[in-house]
């Protein structure tokens, strides 16, 4: 009595609308479970189709493989990209900063110095840089190419029983030493491939190793098993075994890395000098030169990114993903170019703030480091200015040093990437060593020209453009350099 037509006649309406709802929820469920089992499938460990020959230098023969890694390496083969300080563009740094110019006086990098582009180029550049004189040893190879630790597995196979039961690094360990005694013309017909899988991966297993000797021998000296580090630390080391500071050691022009006392610019200047060690002679101040070449491992090391246990690889090769893929991003670059993935992992701020707070950063230490290498050059040029008074080698022997640390303290900081941003506080406490070590050196200097009876400004060339300063290291170097005394003339009574 109480059912009403309406209530009656709603009720095939909620069958229906109960029907469709199932069936939306079915499907939606349906769609949910695909979705599921195919990003499950996406992210599935797929054991390799190809089979990689655990020499094998060619990155694209790995591509089969591991396709994804592979696609994102081949994009450092944009050359354009660029941030204030960095990026893979070619941009020539004497032109930048002419004071390098002065710096490097009789070195090569007085005559080519640019910036480097992605791993794809690093044969290319290496050979085609104008530092290149066609003299070089084989050592000047040694982080370029997959290539190199195969030939220094070749050399190693002939010294050992069943080489084929070797690892590359075994061998590569072995040979090294008869790889550095060859010269770089040796090489040039067999090292093809730039940086790329191997340097870092085995085949066999895509573990992270070192495949470079020189790493491993530093880590021995110090009593460490660099294959004894956590996966996490090794994401580290397979970039410092080029990304260091190093030099060549002995006749045999042995890669060597130069920590034996520690990895600081003291410890290194220490062991530097103990061995009576030079790279070259300055042009004009004929000072015993140290070259620091890229220590972004040692800075590293220092900074509060390898304190909270960040890699290399965590911000410079950010993970990717697509679908329920995961991998590492191998377009190597500046973090800045790629902040979503990199930074903003652990630091939750807009893009914008981010890249402002970075560059914050680096233009401190970048005025920090124009103020050194100008007092740095103003020292070298005070140096010339004595010997052109009269002085001897012995009285300019404690200046000489004061500018060998000074400019060793800049390269250090100069030298490695990041424009100190890897670790603010100790370049700029190493910075302000250097334009201490400097005004310390012209200081000196300005005593000794008084003893000379000499008591006016030095007269400073100008090297104002990369041009200038070319042509005034040549006059040094050919015997003609411009009067730093203004046509003071030294009496007798000086000399003697």
């Amino acid at each position: 009595m109480n059912d009403s037509p309406q209530q009656s006649g709603s009720k095939p309406v909620m069958g229906w609308f109960l029907f469709l709802l199932t069936v939306a929820a079915v499907f939606g469920l349906g769609m949910l479970f695909a979705s599921i089992m195919e990003r499950r499938d996406e992210a599935r460990v797929r054991r390799p189709m190809a089979e990689i020959n655990k020499f094998e230098t060619d990155s694209s023969k790995w591509a089969e493989n591991w396709p994804r890694q592979h696609a994102s390496y081949r994009e450092m083969d944009d050359d354009k990209t660029m941030t204030k300080y960095g990026g893979a563009v070619p941009r020539d740094y004497l032109s930048e900063t002419t004071a390098n110019v002065i710096l490097f006086a009789g070195y090569g990098f007085s005559k080519d110095y640019l910036q480097a582009r992605g791993h794809t180029y690093a044969v290319e550049d290496v050979t085609e840089t104008g530092r290149n004189n066609g003299k070089l040893p084989a050592t000047c190879w040694s982080c370029k190419s997959p290539d190199v630790p195969r030939l220094m597995a070749e050399f190693g196979a002939k010294k050992v029983e069943n080489p084929e039961d070797k690892s590359l690094q075994e061998l590569a360990l072995k040979g090294a030493g008869e790889f550095y005694s060859h010269k770089w013309n040796d090489f040039t017909e067999e090292i093809t491939h730039a940086i790329g899988c191997l340097d870092c991966h085995d085949p066999d297993t895509m573990k992270l190793r070192v495949s470079r000797p020189a790493l491993i021998e530093a880590f021995e000296r110090q009593g460490k098993d660099v294959n004894k580090v956590s996966h996490q630390e090794m994401r580290t080391l397979v970039c410092a075994q080029c990304h260091v500071e190093y030099y060549f050691k002995g006749d045999g022009k042995y890669l060597t890395f130069p920590w034996d006392g520690g990895t600081t610019p003291e410890a290194m200047e220490e062991y530097y000098n103990e061995r009576d060690f030079k790279d070259w002679t300055h042009a004009i101040s004929k000072t015993p030169m140290i070259k620091m070449q890229h220590p972004d491992y040692e800075v590293y090391s220092t900074g509060v990114h390898a304190f909270r246990g960040v890699s290399c690889a965590d911000c410079h090769m950010p993970y990717r993903t697509e679908g329920g893929a995961k991998y590492s991003d191998h377009h190597l670059q500046s973090p800045l170019l790629n902040i979503a993935n990199s930074c903003a992992v652990c630091h939750r701020w807009s893009e914008e703030e981010t890249r402002s707070r970075v560059t914050a950063i680096q233009d401190k230490n970048a005025e920090g480091r124009a103020r050194a290498e100008r007092a740095i050059a103003y020292a070298h040029f005070d140096i010339a200015a004595c010997m052109q008074a009269g002085a001897t080698d012995e009285q300019l022997k404690s200046i000489r040093s004061l500018v060998r640390t000074a400019q060793m303290n800049w390269d250090y900081v100069a030298a490695n990437n990041g424009m100190g941003f890897h670790s603010p506080q100790e370049c700029l406490r190493v910075l302000a060593k250097a334009v201490e070590k400097a005004q310390e050196a012209r200081v000196e200097a300005t005593r000794l020209l008084a003893t000379y009876g000499y008591t006016k400004p030095v007269v400073y060339p100008d090297f104002s453009t990369k041009e200038k300063a070319q042509a005034l290291n040549q006059a040094f170097i050919s015997g003609n350099a411009p009067d730093l005394l203004g046509g003071f003339k030294v009496s007798k009574a000086a000399l003697n």
